[in-house]
């Protein structure tokens, strides 16, 4: 059984466009079944809708019209007497497995997410971030005063996380560095992974105080805590000196071209003058023009959240340019990738 929208080439121009918008619809769609954990109550088989109403302590009909509406594009399988089964994209949802999303989807629909896009005519007239518009101070200050938000931020970026690493480490070889600094690297899930694939080397993690707090539990889990230095800062002052290799995952897209360069040139300080070290950026790189790339729809997260951006692989090579480094490998576009950098004496 599958479900979803007609193919879009099949339909006439004005009504794809008017397709285009019910993505706010969909997404408030998945919300419901995130917050209520359709998907777990489904795990173990099909259920009648007013089971699940039961269940989740929700008004039947109104909830057989959400689940009616999520079968139409795949995400549940309606059955004959309004019983409703998982699909494969329903166990994506799931709470009690190793690579669910159900924190990204609630991220997507949350109030930090959901009201700056309500207001994305601000950043367009002004080219401010509309985070600050709506709710008055930045992002991170937000979360800082807002704990239920901080969390499942969190656990939202824990489960990215998990996905993006499995591709890093499928493109990349860490094991001809000897020690590595991941800078930015929270609580050390990713330089975890990496020292597990990288035995003989020793790391150094790099964060906010308030981060790295929550370190040492996860790195002892992943069995490399004995290999790990953790130790607090701030990316935008000193960075620890003498690593054969610098880490910076995810962090620069937060930024725009300025505080970028900052952030690089501070890796290539603590380089110093050592011709073999090498900057590994794993972030990621826009499709060419009209290409398809979810990192298009990122672009906008980073411009209305903090004024950051995703970049084109020409933007990459000037931004590592005004901080000293070379381009020496050729990374995939219109993906998350692995950019290997050589510092320019």
């Amino acid at each position: 059984m599958t479900g979803g929208p007609p193919d879009p080439e099949s339909l006439p121009a004005p009504v794809r466009l008017v397709l285009l918008t019910n993505g706010r619809r969909v997404s408030e769609v998945l919300y419901v079944l995130a917050e209520l954990r359709i998907a777990d109550h489904l795990a173990d088989g099909p259920l009648e809708v007013e089971r699940l109403a039961e269940k989740t302590g929700t008004h039947a009909d109104s909830l057989y019209r959400v689940l009616r509406c999520a079968a139409a594009f795949g995400v549940v399988a309606e059955e004959p007497g309004r019983r409703f089964a998982e699909t494969d994209l329903t166990v994506g949802l799931r709470s009690d497995i190793p690579f669910s999303v159900r924190d990204l989807v609630l991220y997507n629909s949350s109030e930090s997410v959901r009201l700056p896009y309500g207001e994305i005519l601000h950043t367009v007239r002004t080219g401010e971030p509309s985070f600050e518009h709506v709710f008055g101070q930045g992002f991170f200050a937000y979360l800082g005063g807002h704990p239920e938000a901080g969390g499942l931020f969190d656990r939202a970026m824990t489960q990215m996380s998990r996905s993006t690493t499995h591709l890093f480490l499928s493109q990349y070889d860490f094991s001809r560095f000897a020690s590595i600094a991941d800078i930015g690297g929270g609580r050390g899930y990713f330089l975890g992974a990496v020292l597990q694939n990288v035995p003989g080397a020793r790391g150094l993690l790099f964060d906010q105080p308030s981060v790295v707090a929550g370190a040492p539990e996860h790195l002892a889990e992943a069995g490399v805590a004995d290999r790990v230095e953790v130790v607090p800062g701030d990316f935008f002052g000193p960075l620890p000196a003498g690593c054969d290799a610098y880490l910076l995952k995810q962090v620069l897209h937060d930024w725009g071209a300025e505080d970028a360069v900052r952030i690089l040139r501070g890796v290539r300080t603590a380089i110093g003058d050592r011709p073999e070290a090498r900057l590994i950026v794993l972030d990621h790189v826009l499709a060419p023009p009209n290409q398809w790339d979810q990192g298009k729809f990122l672009d906008i997260d980073m411009m209305l959240r903090f004024g950051g951006r995703e970049r084109t692989l020409p933007e990459w090579r000037e931004l590592l340019t005004a901080a000293g480094f070379d381009l020496v490998n050729e990374p995939v576009q219109g993906r998350w990738t692995v950019l290997e950098c050589r510092p320019v004496p």
